[in-house]
C-alpha cells in the first residue's frame, strides 16, 4: 500500500529504509590513512561515478566532510545505473546527514532513482518529506506512479496540485495522460483525459508536439479513433514519433486499412522524415490484419533498404506478418536469418505454428528454444498452450501448463487458464474444463468464461453455456457477442422460445451483433465484404454467383448447415441466409479475380461457420484451388476438398 496524505511536516521514512538503517551500520572503510584526500574529494568521488566505480566512490564519500549537490547527483545516477537499492539507501542517509534532504533538485533525483528501481513507496515517502516541492518534484512522482501502474494515485495528486495553485509545465501533462491509460477503469479513465485535455487547451499547451502525442496515444487506448484523428490533424508540426503514434492507432483499433494509408502519405509527403523500427512494427501489424501478402512484400523490401533488418521486434512483425498471410516458410525463413533471436521472436514463430495447426512443430520449437537457454515468458505459454488446443494435443499441453510453477517459477495468469479452458472444451471435455475455473485462485474474467462459452458453442452444452453466460453477462453486459453464441447453442438445441428471448435482451440494452466482415486481397488490393452489404457495387453480381456455386456443389455433396440461422424460418429462407455469408462473398470474388494456380487468400473477423467451411472444402476440390481462410483463431488450409484443421477447431 502507499502511503498518502501524510502531513508535509511530518519526516517518515518507509520501513524498509528505516530497516536498513537500523541492522546496517554503514561500514567505516578502513585505508592507508595517506591514502585519505586532505583537500577537497569531490572531483575524484564524481570523476569516478562516471567511470561506474560506485564502491570506490562511497569509499571516499564516508570521509569526505562537505559533499556537494552535484557528487550526490552522480552518487545517484551511479546507483541506478548499478541497480543497487543497498547502495540507495546509503547514498540517501549520507545526503540526509548532510543537509540535503530539503533540496527540491536532489529530492527529483532520489525519487527518479527510487522509480528505477521499483522502489515505489521509498520513491513516494520522499517526495512526502519534501517540504519545497517545484514542478519538478511533482513531475517526478507522477513519473514514477504512472510508470508503476498506480494511474488513479497520479490523478488525485494532479488534482491536488492544482488546488495548491502550482501550475502544470508540458512534462505534467505527458506523465498525468499516461496515468489515464494504465487504469483499468477505462470509462472514467477516458473522462478525465478529455478534462485534461481540455486543460491543455484553455493552458496553451495544444502545439507541444509531444502533448499532442501523447493525446493521441491516450485516445488510441481508448478505441477514439475519430479523437485521436482530429488532435494528429490538428498538429501544425508532426515528427516520425506522431506519425507513427497515429498510425499505431488505426492499427490497433480495427482501421489497417487507414493506417496503411496514412504511411503512404507519410512516406510520399514528408521529405524530412523516416518510418523507423516503431512505425514499420504498427505498419507491419496492419498488413497482418488485412493479410495483405503483396503489401507485406513491399514493406519488407522497405525494411532492408532502410537497414532495419536488424531490429528484433521488427523481424518478429515481419515474422508474424508472413505466417498470418499464410506464409509460415518464408516466416521460418526470417527467423533462421536472425543470428540474435529474443524471447519475443522465440514466442512469434511458435505462435505461428501454432495458429496454423501444426501442435507438435510448435512444441519442439518450444523445446528447442528452452534447450538454447531462452528462458520462457507468460506470453510464451500462451503461444505453446494455443498452439496445444488448436491441434488437440489435450495431455502435452496439461503437462506444460503443469511445468509452469514447478519448472519455470511461473504462476499461471487468467490468459493461461483460459487456455487451458478452451483446450479441454474444444477436446469435448467440458467438465474438467469446469472443474479448473472452480479451482482457480483469482477471480475467473471474460477470458476464461468465453472460453467455456465457445466450447459450450461447439458441443452444444447448453447447461454449462447458461452458467458462463450468466457470469459473462455481469462482467460484460455491453458484449452483444456473447448473447449471439447463447442464442446460437439454443438455436442448435431447438429452443427457440429461449433464442427469442435472448434476441430481447439484446436488443433491449441497445446492443448490435457484430456483423461478419470478410477480406481479400487480388491485384494489389484489399477488398472487404460484410455479411449485410448493400453498398457493394459487385454485390449483386457476386450473389448470382454463389447461387450458382451452390447449386453446382450440391451435386457433389454440399448440404447447406441450415440449422445455424438463429431465425425459425423454412429451410430455403435460412440457406438464402447463408449464402449472403462474408466468406462466401469473399469467395465468390477470389475464384473471379485469380489467375489459375494462384492461391486465395481470405481473412475473416469472427470464427468460421460450419456451412461456410463445408462448402470452402468442396470448392477447393471441384475449383482445384488452394483456399486459405484465416478466422479468428486460427487458419484453414483448404485444397483437394480436405482442411488442414483436420474438422477440428
Amino acid at each position: 500500500m502507499l502511503l498518502f496524505n501524510i502531513p508535509q511536516n511530518t519526516i517518515t521514512l518507509s520501513s524498509s529504509f528505516i530497516n536498513f538503517t537500523q541492522k546496517t551500520q554503514i561500514r567505516c572503510i578502513s585505508i592507508n590513512p595517506s591514502s585519505i584526500p586532505t583537500s577537497n574529494s569531490n572531483p575524484l568521488i564524481q570523476s569516478l561515478c562516471k567511470q561506474g566505480k560506485l564502491k570506490q566512490a562511497l569509499k571516499l564519500l564516508s570521509n569526505e566532510p562537505n559533499p556537494t549537490q552535484h557528487t550526490y547527483e552522480l552518487l545517484l545516477l551511479s546507483c541506478s545505473d548499478n541497480n543497487t537499492l543497498t547502495d540507495a539507501y546509503n547514498v540517501h542517509h549520507h545526503l540526509s546527514d548532510n543537509g540535503f534532504d530539503q533540496d527540491p533538485f536532489l529530492a527529483t533525483k532520489l525519487i527518479n532513482l527510487y522509480s528505477n528501481l521499483d522502489s515505489i513507496d521509498d520513491a513516494r515517502n520522499v517526495f512526502d518529506n519534501t517540504r519545497q516541492r517545484t514542478i519538478f518534484v511533482w513531475n517526478a512522482l507522477f513519473r514514477a506512479l504512472s510508470l508503476a501502474g498506480y494511474g488513479e494515485e497520479v490523478l488525485d495528486l494532479y488534482r491536488n496540485m492544482n488546488w495548491e495553485g502550482k501550475e502544470s509545465d508540458r512534462f505534467t501533462y505527458t506523465y498525468v495522460l499516461k496515468a489515464c491509460t494504465v487504469s483499468d477503469c477505462l470509462t472514467l479513465m477516458l473522462r478525465k483525459g478529455k478534462e485534461i485535455h481540455a486543460h491543455i487547451l484553455r493552458h496553451g499547451y495544444y502545439s507541444h508536439i509531444h502533448i499532442a502525442t501523447t493525446l493521441i496515444d491516450m485516445y488510441a487506448r481508448f478505441g477514439c479513433v475519430d479523437y485521436a484523428s482530429f488532435v494528429f490533424d490538428d498538429m501544425s508540426v508532426k515528427n516520425v514519433v506522431s506519425w507513427s503514434a497515429m498510425i499505431a492507432c488505426y492499427a490497433k483499433n480495427g482501421r489497417a486499412s487507414e493506417a496503411l494509408e496514412l504511411f503512404r502519405k507519410m512516406v510520399v509527403e514528408t521529405h524530412n522524415l523516416y518510418p523507423n523500427s516503431v512505425t514499420m512494427v504498427s505498419v507491419l501489424q496492419a498488413c497482418t490484419v488485412l493479410a495483405s501478402l503483396d503489401q507485406g512484400k513491399i514493406l519488407h523490401a522497405y525494411i532492408l533498404r532502410r537497414g532495419l533488418d536488424s531490429i528484433l521486434p521488427v523481424i518478429s512483425a515481419l515474422l508474424t506478418m508472413y505466417a498470418r498471410c499464410g506464409k509460415l516458410k518464408q516466416a521460418q525463413v526470417v527467423f533462421d536469418k536472425m543470428d540474435r533471436k529474443d524471447v519475443a521472436l522465440w514466442n512469434s514463430l511458435i505462435s505461428s505454428y501454432g495458429i496454423h495447426g501444426f501442435g507438435e512443430k510448435a512444441i519442439k520449437i518450444f523445446k528447442e528454444m528452452i534447450n538454447r537457454g531462452v528462458a520462457p515468458s507468460t506470453i510464451t505459454f500462451v503461444s505453446v498452450l494455443g498452439a496445444c488446443s488448436h491441434a488437440g494435443l489435450v495431455e502435452e499441453g496439461k503437462m506444460i501448463f503443469d511445468s509452469m510453477h514447478k519448472k519455470y517459477g511461473i504462476r499461471p495468469r487468467v490468459e493461461h487458464y483460459a487456455s487451458m479452458v478452451d483446450l479441454l472444451g474444444r477436446a469435448n471435455r467440458l467438465d474438467e474444463a469446469a472443474k479448473i475455473i472452480e479451482n482457480m485462485r483469482d477471480e475467473p474474467g471474460p477470458k476464461v468464461w468465453g472460453a467455456l462459452l465457445g466450447s459450450c458453442k461447439i458441443h452444444c452444452n447448453v447447461k454449462l453455456a447458461e452458467r458462463a453466460t450468466k457470469r459473462l453477462f455481469e462482467l460484460e453486459p455491453s458484449n452483444a457477442g456473447n448473447y449471439v453464441l447463447l442464442a446460437d447453442i439454443y438455436a442448435a438445441a431447438d429452443k427457440w422460445d429461449e433464442v427469442k428471448k435472448v434476441k430481447r435482451l439484446l436488443e433491449n440494452q441497445g446492443l448490435i451483433k457484430v456483423p461478419g466482415r470478410s477480406w481479400i486481397e487480388a491485384r494489389r488490393k484489399v477488398h472487404s465484404f460484410d455479411s449485410v452489404d448493400e453498398f457493394n457495387p459487385r454485390i449483386e453480381e457476386l450473389h448470382v454467383f454463389v447461387i450458382k456455386l451452390s447449386t453446382e456443389m450440391k451435386c457433389n455433396g454440399y448440404v447447406p448447415q441450415t440449422q445455424m440461422v438463429l431465425y425459425d424460418l423454412d429451410a430455403e429462407e435460412k440457406e438464402r441466409i447463408l449464402l449472403g455469408h462474408s466468406e462466401k462473398l469473399a469467395l465468390a470474388f477470389g475464384l473471379i479475380n485469380t489467375s489459375k494456380g494462384e492461391t486465395i487468400r481470405i481473412t475473416k473477423n469472427l470464427r468460421l461457420c460450419e456451412d461456410c467451411h463445408s462448402f470452402t472444402k468442396i470448392i477447393s476440390k471441384f475449383a482445384d484451388k488452394e483456399i486459405l481462410v484465416r478466422d479468428v483463431n486460427r487458419f484453414h488450409h483448404f485444397k483437394d476438398g480436405v482442411c488442414s484443421c483436420g474438422d477440428y477447431w
